[in-house]
């Protein structure tokens, strides 16, 4: 009997349509992205129109930041769960709802219920959109092709909603920079319909319901306790008592995930000293970075009047600094200084910039006293975020390799949550404090609102001098190639 020689399994075939897939990836991807600077242009012209107040105005940033950053990691379950297709086609969807319900907001609780849901749907869509693109390039190259441009896009996409958020707000009006998303969201969702398809499963994850409770309410009280310093005072119930809650929260989060069977995040991957070095920096550098843009906005816009477009086109400086420090750091001072050199080295550029940005006064020139200081700090930015990114997943086994992934994007918008929230109860107890110890006069309130202004400013800059020492003595000496960063920057974290 003739002996049949065995085959090897065939290559899966490639999809003819798969670069017209990467296109509604990409476009949902950027709708994603966009909203976490294009509300920040229009936030004063909202603010006008709808009445809230300073202490109020974070939670614009934070419901959105928040609900993104804790339902990440779920998000990427339910995908697997429910089917890739059928999640992102939901998760564009209810994007599109709650910016339509956002923009047509005529209360400050509407517009942040809006803000809120945007992140929910935001999470849900993120994981799929990225699953759904890998599953449909099937070849090496062209992989890495398609991830080069996803990551491309979140990349600039902070970058194109400082822009697009200037245009609409000045030629239309605020609530633009959210109906714009009902553009995006039928492009996806059109281009879905017709170019997607699901690969099913043989087993369906679990999902950890529990895990998710504890974490979400965790970062909720954490962030509701800080944000109601500002009125309720350091000493008040309702500013510790939410910390509290908020800590043990989390800490009852961390425990249960070394019992669950399904956990979110499974506390393996925290055992290397380099990756948990990462996750910190995340944290401690989005603290300090998502002020910077909400403060200075404000700056830009209230105290020099700018235009919506000018405002956006002042922060670009800053974006390209960072652009091309994250090439430098990528190729060669990463490779040959290690991150424990590199990372604490770009903290302390981002502090130095920070401390420069507090000299401005209401008189200030944009090209002698804004743009040096912003392209310092973009400089030093581009030297934390790629090499921390890469650090965060270097080395991560096949099986955890999703769940590294979403844990560093979400100790950044997590970060940026606390960190809007901190700054902005700062910010605002120092200008209450400033007008109390000055006699009334015509200018007080404007001095005041400087003096906010500035000392978020210098807040920040203790917050990534704080970050240098904590991740030069976290990191490991220098023991990453320059091969292992190439390989694990390919996708840079979003501004």
């Amino acid at each position: 009997m003739p002996v049949v020689p065995s085959q090897s399994p065939p290559a899966p075939a490639t999809d003819p349509r798969r670069w017209w897939v990467l296109a509604v990836i990409g476009v949902a991807q950027l709708m994603v992205v966009l909203d976490a600077t294009i509300v920040n242009i229009a936030l004063p012209s909202a603010q006008h129109d709808l009445g809230f107040s300073d202490s109020d105005r974070q939670w614009v940033v934070t419901a959105y930041s928040l609900a993104f950053g804790s339902l990440l990691l779920i998000g990427g379950r339910l995908s697997d769960l429910f089917g890739h297709k059928r999640v992102f086609m939901i998760g564009a969807t209810g994007f599109a709802l709650a910016s339509a319900l956002a923009g047509a907001a005529q209360s400050f609780d509407l517009l942040v219920v809006g803000r809120a849901l945007q992140g929910i749907f935001g999470a849900v869509l993120t994981p799929a959109a990225l699953t759904l693109l890998n599953i449909t390039f099937t070849n090496g190259k062209e992989r890495a092709k398609a991830l080069g441009i996803f990551g491309a896009i979140a990349g600039t996409g902070g970058a194109i909603g400082l822009l697009l958020g200037g245009l609409l707000t000045e030629h239309l009006n605020w609530r633009w920079t959210l109906y714009v998303n009902l553009i995006f969201a039928a492009l996806a969702l059109l281009g879905g319909a017709f170019l997607l398809h699901d690969t099913q499963r043989r087993e369906k994850p679990k999902l950890d319901l529990l895990g998710t409770v504890l974490i979400s309410g965790g970062l909720f009280c954490i962030v509701y306790g800080l944000s109601n310093a500002e009125s309720h005072d350091w000493d008040s119930p309702m500013t510790w008592g939410f910390l509290i809650i908020g800590v043990l929260l989390a800490t009852a989060f961390a425990l249960w995930q070394t019992r669950a069977a399904n956990p979110l995040l499974p506390l393996r991957i925290l055992k290397d000293r380099n990756r948990a070095a990462a996750y910190s920096t995340m944290l401690i550098s989005a603290i300090g970075m998502f002020g910077i843009f909400l403060f200075l906005t404000y700056y830009l816009q209230v105290t020099l009047e700018y235009s919506p477009v000018q405002t956006g086109l002042a922060f670009l400086p800053m974006i390209a600094g960072l652009v091309v420090s994250a090439q430098i750091s990528t190729n060669f001072t990463g490779p040959r200084f290690g991150p424990r050199v590199v990372v604490p080295a770009g903290m302390l550029l981002a502090s130095a910039g920070l401390v420069w940005l507090t000299g401005i006064d209401a008189h200030s020139s944009y090209v002698t006293n804004i743009l040096p200081p912003l392209v310092v700090i973009g400089l030093g930015l581009g030297h934390v975020m790629p090499i921390s990114f890469g650090a965060a997943t270097a080395g991560v086994d096949a099986r955890d390799a999703g769940a590294a992934s979403a844990t560093v994007n979400t100790m950044k918008q997590v970060g940026g949550s606390i960190g809007t929230a901190l700054l902005n109860t700062l910010a605002t107890s120092a200008a209450a404090a400033f007008v109390s110890d000055h006699a009334p006069s015509k200018s007080l309130l404007a001095e005041a609102q400087l003096h906010s202004f500035t000392t978020a400013f210098w807040w920040s800059a203790g917050i990534f001098a704080f970050g240098a020492i904590v991740t030069g003595l976290l990191f490991r000496r220098h023991d990453t190639t320059a091969a292992d960063l190439q390989k694990h920057t390919e996708t840079p974290a979003t501004v």
